[in-house]
């Protein structure tokens, strides 16, 4: 942010993503007007639990349906009040609103493994691609893993507004999971045991804050990724920027008011043998509006758990798709993957 406010009009080359990255980076205002083409779906919760059957099955088969073929997807009529993703909103602009030095009272230091806090990919110079945002990371659910000392303090409704968000967005990953696990042949209460349940499963929250940027169409907010987690549920602030990887090619996400978008991360890839899939995804900048977005990841404990497919999932005909692992070494196995891929692309010199 402090490079993004010092007023520059080109940006440093650490930020510069390589070429044939950038042909693929447009003008993300122009792509969200797109109408044509594969749209990220939109899943009306309302009839979730329906007393009527066929209200429910017919919403539950759609929320089933989304995940199989996008596995992102928008999420309307989930039942968290309006007025309270609005003070989760405001609390989180406040923050980021305020000067710099206030901030770094909350830095993370990485270093020291500390990844709870404030942090910048801007101030950081190290060599290698950086990313256009700032962020403040910090666990929110269960209350017993979470540590309020470095919740920000201002504005004043940040904890308990944060705090309610997390219990609400905890009963809807419940009623998420039931549905995915019923899709799968399994009772309802599967999916969510397999991933810590009430006392393991973790709520980390990222609030990702991207500054206006001079150069847009030759940086990104966030490179392609696809997400570790089991679910992510997103706020933003109305301002497009999230692009998805489907049928080959980026699709911008529209902006759909009220609404909360879902992830289907790689712990429920995994566990579903790829039936529901974890969608390859980025965050694109721009230079004309901040944009603001919260995502709460529900992760399954670091080591407690291993992860494969669920024995239900595979069979003769479809054997299971990945090997066991825990959280921590799918985290780990990922960057090496990444590492080593990017070791390979890397030209060697001529001797």
């Amino acid at each position: 942010e402090r490079l993004a406010g010092s007023g520059i009009e080109r940006i440093p080359k650490e930020y510069i993503r390589p070429e044939e990255e950038r042909r693929s980076i447009g003008d993300i205002f122009e792509e969200e007007k797109i109408a044509g083409g594969p749209q990220v779906p939109t899943v009306d919760l309302k009839g979730i639990n329906s007393e009527d059957l066929e209200v429910r099955e017919k919403c539950r088969e759609e929320l089933r349906k989304a995940a199989v073929d996008w596995g992102v997807m928008h999420l309307v009529n989930h039942g968290i009040p309006e007025e309270l993703t609005g003070r989760v909103k405001a609390a989180g602009e406040g923050f980021f609103g305020q000067p710099i030095e206030e901030k770094e009272k909350y830095a993370n230091d990485q270093a020291a493994g500390n990844v709870q806090g404030y942090g910048s990919k801007l101030a950081n110079n190290a060599s290698g691609q950086l990313e256009w945002e700032d962020y403040f990371f910090h666990c929110i659910f269960p209350e017993d893993k979470t540590d309020l000392s470095i919740w920000p303090k201002t504005p004043s409704d940040y904890i308990d507004a944060t705090k309610e968000y997390a219990k609400q967005l905890r009963a809807l990953a419940t009623k998420v999971y039931a549905v995915l696990s019923l899709g799968l042949g399994l009772e309802e209460g599967r999916l969510e045991k397999e991933v810590g349940g009430m006392e393991e499963l973790l709520l980390q929250m990222k609030i990702n804050y991207y500054p206006k940027c001079p150069q847009p169409e030759l940086a990104l907010g966030v490179e392609a990724h696809t997400d570790v987690s089991a679910l992510t549920f997103i706020l933003h602030n109305m301002v497009p920027g999230l692009q998805l990887f489907y049928g080959g090619k980026w699709v911008t996400a529209k902006c759909v008011p009220n609404s909360i978008i879902m992830h289907v991360g790689d712990t429920v890839e995994i566990l579903s043998n790829g039936k529901y899939k974890s969608i390859l995804h980025r965050g694109v900048v721009n230079k004309e509006k901040v944009r603001v977005s919260w995502a709460v990841f529900c992760e399954p404990p670091k080591d407690k758990i291993l992860l494969q497919p669920l024995p239900e999932t595979v069979s003769w005909t479809e054997p299971p798709r990945f090997p066991p692992r825990t959280f921590a070494q799918h985290i780990k196995h990922k960057l090496f993957r990444q590492s080593d891929q990017e070791a390979a692309d890397t030209p060697k010199p001529d001797n």
